[in-house]
């Protein structure tokens, strides 16, 4: 791999800024000669691995009114387009270029960088996120296809994205809620934080009508999920009410659960036995967990 080529994901993490400021090579010596170059706006197109689904119109026109002002102020991100010779795919910047055309711009400022497809997602999701552009299910499902498509770690997600390992965790778990209600996510009718407390309900769907309705907040919607019977399993007689944990074993379980990026709950029996249980989503993190565990054994055997 030429240097080039070689991701330079740690300063992902610090920001678009610091991807842009690095020493790189451009694609051709043409492009070197200029940081910025103005190309004709109907040769660049939407990137096939933007993260981002959706444009507030209001948000759109606002923009392109200043751009008739003002003109485009920031360069738009491109790579050379894998398909089209002379045309540009967008790396960063596609609201810029949809508002700069409502503007009627003939020419737009770019940026033209060299990016494999996973180094374009990364810059992508960097620059949404840290513009808060992303509504969280698009912000998941970034996540998820860095994850599977590109063998990112949570771990790795954390440092290129700026976020701790559990935010990182709990937002891919909004994508175990049903398509109704992660449409309500999407307009922005329901916060990340009332969605997370959904998780938890026996049926996500109608208690979301019921936030939405009575325009309850997160905590109010935590409360009710809690209180949500939940129905006992078929052949399986009733469960013994448990003891109630004391502080000590509350904040063991909170240890556990920001160590691991995953929901922790300690089952005490009599005396001083029970049972600790982690709740995971998906099998990556059931595998993040054992990676883990056999590192601490290793370290331990040393």
């Amino acid at each position: 791999m030429s240097d080039s080529e070689t991701p330079r994901r740690s300063n992902l993490g610090r920001g678009l800024a610091a991807l842009l400021g690095e020493d790189s090579e451009d694609y051709a010596s043409l492009d070197r000669m200029r940081a910025a170059k103005e190309v004709p706006i109907e040769r660049l197109h939407p990137s096939r691995v933007q993260p981002r689904r959706t444009f507030s119109e209001e948000a759109l026109e606002s923009l392109a009114e200043s751009i008739r002002a003002q003109g485009l102020l920031q360069p738009i991100l491109v790579r050379r387009h894998p398909d089209q010779a002379n045309d540009y795919e967008i790396i960063a910047g596609e609201r810029r270029w949809r508002a700069a055309q409502r503007a009627q711009l003939h020419q737009v400022p770019v940026i033209i960088r060299e990016f494999t497809d996973g180094q374009a997602l990364e810059a992508a999701l960097v620059e949404n996120v840290q513009r808060q552009d992303l509504d969280p299910v698009e912000e998941a499902e970034g996540y998820r296809r860095l994850i599977d498509d590109f063998g990112h770690s949570q771990d790795d997600l954390a440092k290129l994205i700026g976020k701790s390992r559990p935010h990182i965790a709990n937002t891919l778990r909004l994508l175990n809620l049903p398509e109704p209600v992660r449409q309500k996510l999407r307009e922005r009718a329901l916060t990340a934080g009332h969605a997370r407390a959904l998780l938890a309900a026996s049926d996500p769907e109608a208690l979301a009508e019921r936030v939405l309705a009575r325009g309850l907040s997160v905590r109010e919607t935590e409360r009710l999920a809690g209180e949500e019977p939940k129905a006992p399993r078929a052949g399986r007689p009733p469960r013994v009410s448990a003891p109630s944990k004391d502080a000590d074993t509350l904040a063991i379980e909170r240890d556990l659960a920001q160590v691991l990026g995953l929901k922790v709950s300690i089952d005490l029996k009599d005396g001083e036995r029970g049972t600790i249980t982690i709740h995971y989503d998906t099998l990556d993190q059931l595998d993040d967990v054992l990676k883990r565990l056999n590192k601490a054994g290793n370290l331990g055997a040393a």
